[in-house]
């Protein structure tokens, strides 16, 4: 029996994040104050006031989820996990759950990467749709084929639950895409109001920015293995899991695999922490008989 810690990736901010942590204790607020001040602006004051529209720009959104999931995880005393893992974003605060990277090190890396990936979305028109109710290999099939016939980018980009998979590319390639999948009998398909094709080819200018920074950040060796995106498996190397961070900004995040990768290694009991529930819900659908909770 071992206790697994999950951690949210963008798409789960809300107006007050993280408001409750800062004001529980001096240690929590010292937290906030330090990612001010890495961030050069008052991150806080938009996670605790800011609207939604403030909080879905990029820039603020990854620093946002990565602080407050951090935060979620130091509340809890004395925790200590056997396997962590995150999803696409959620990586690096799985990261620093398992001390790989510390704090300070892993925020100025998000900040890197979401000015990055903020950079490659106004260079490329693009966008992502979840597909639901279609085997993935009919997915993959038909991402392949559009790409084949008009040259447009189209991948499947997040394997989030069985019968659930975010594909990712160019916004005429989704389009197309999107008709494809309807007409071979998916429940739905259904354009997500996100900035750019995140996982796909079309991340790879930032994927080369990132690379830089990642390559020239010190990683330690954790005490406990990462369950990566790009391969949904154990990882305890800590120049292996430098490749598949960068890795993961142009491939796809398979969290079902990687959820049942930890059941099989002994997972049981899986702890989500930051803002939302959404882990929880796509880990019972994985898997009915896992045990779930949530720190916000």
């Amino acid at each position: 029996m071992k206790h697994a810690f999950v951690f949210p990736g963008q798409g789960s901010q809300f107006p007050g994040m993280g408001k409750d942590l800062f004001a529980s204790s001096g240690k929590m607020k010292s937290l906030f104050e330090s990612a001010n001040e890495i961030l050069g602006f008052n991150i806080s004051k938009i996670m605790f006031e800011g609207t939604d529209e403030e909080l879905k720009q990029t820039k603020v959104t990854q620093p946002a989820i990565f602080i407050h999931s951090v935060a979620a995880f130091l509340s809890i005393e004395g925790a200590k996990p056997d396997m962590v893992a995150g999803h696409s974003l959620g990586e690096f605060s799985a990261l620093v759950a398992n001390q790989t990277l510390p704090f300070e090190q892993a925020l100025k890396l998000v900040s890197i990467r979401a000015n990055a990936m903020q950079k490659a979305c106004e260079l490329h028109p693009s966008s992502m749709a979840a597909v639901l109710a279609l085997a993935d290999e009919k997915v993959e099939e038909i991402c392949q084929s559009v790409t084949n016939e008009t040259g447009e980018i189209v991948v499947a980009a997040n394997y989030n639950c069985p019968g659930q998979l975010v594909i990712s590319g160019s916004i005429k390639g989704i389009e197309i895409a999107c008709e494809k999948m309807k007409a071979a009998g998916a429940k739905r398909a259904l354009v997500l109001p996100v900035g750019g094709a995140f996982h796909s080819p079309l991340m790879l200018p930032a994927r080369e920015e990132l690379e830089e920074a990642i390559l020239s950040t010190p990683f330690n060796t954790p005490f406990c293995p990462v369950y990566q995106n790009v391969t949904a498996s154990a990882v305890s190397d800590a120049a292996e899991i430098k490749q598949n961070l960068i890795s993961q900004l142009t491939g796809p995040v398979r969290w079902t695999q990687t959820i049942q990768a930890m059941i099989t290694d002994g997972a049981t009991e899986f702890t989500e922490c930051g803002p939302g529930k959404v882990l929880q819900g796509l880990i019972l659908k994985i898997d009915k008989t896992a045990v779930t909770h949530g720190v916000q």
